[in-house]
């Protein structure tokens, strides 16, 4: 005897609404817990952040307020970035439980890994960033600097530029994720993608060149490990394709 065919939960537009706001009121709410803890050590999370360009700074420069206000906003700034930062995770799962319901069990068994796995991964690319990128980046500028100037940054354009530098490192190391992607939706084959390696490896060259500062090895210290997650992505891809096959077989067998 078949089985049933698989039935999605279904609701009013009224009821999706009132759970669309309880989700996002959750997430505002884990947001502002956060935060206010970040808003009193604001002034600590902006000296951490700063610090791999004060550790590069000549001997008697320092970070500068070119602005009245800055140097109380842009720590506040910097502590809500990081509340959100930190409170992502339960707002993407608050998303995830809002659209969960309307997909189908296979569709959420191999969505939750990648929702997963690319919470983990943006986190690795911004911490990959802070740790590895910062130190020599700040460390060429400081040498680069022209005789008879002193490199003296101003506060707000440094979180400008390394809040820039986090976002566009954390996408960067979801590489993986967008392969998975590529392939379970059927836009691309594994074959395809893995036959494209060399245009590939030219694109993220490309693309880190864009991202980074105009040095070799910043654009380096991005490229490869881009090109590492692509490679991992095909493995992913390769792995979640036959337990997709695996499923559909199991399925359309069953009596």
């Amino acid at each position: 005897m078949s089985e049933e065919p698989e039935r999605l939960a279904e609701g009013t537009l009224i009821s999706h609404l009132l759970e669309l706001r309880d989700r996002l009121l959750r997430a505002f709410i884990a947001v502002i817990i956060v935060f206010i803890p970040c808003a009193i050590y604001s002034n600590e999370l902006f000296t951490f952040i700063a610090q791999p360009l004060i550790d590069k700074l000549p001997k008697g420069a320092t970070l500068i307020a070119t602005s009245v206000i800055s140097p109380f906003m842009t720590p506040f700034k910097l502590a809500f970035f990081v509340a959100l930062y930190v409170a992502m995770p339960v707002v993407l799962y608050q998303i995830w439980a809002f659209v969960a319901p309307g997909l189908y069990r296979r569709e959420r068994r191999f969505g939750l890994p990648l929702l997963l796995s690319s919470i983990v991964l943006f986190y690795v690319g911004t911490a990959f960033a802070y740790v590895a990128v910062f130190p020599v980046m700040f460390e060429f500028f400081a040498k680069t600097t022209p005789a008879g100037v002193t490199m003296m940054t101003d506060i707000t354009s440094y979180m400008d530029f390394v809040l820039t530098m986090f976002f566009a490192f954390g996408v960067a190391f979801e590489v993986p994720v967008a392969v998975v992607l590529l392939v379970l939706a059927g836009l691309v084959r594994v074959e395809k993608l893995a036959e494209a390696r060399g245009y590939v490896l030219i694109g993220i060259f490309v693309i880190a060149a864009f991202l980074t500062p105009p040095d070799a090895v910043s654009q380096s210290i991005m490229a490869i490990p881009m090109y590492l997650l692509y490679e991992g992505g095909l493995v992913m891809a390769r792995v979640m394709q036959k337990m997709r096959r695996a499923d559909a077989e199991q399925s359309s067998g069953s009596p």
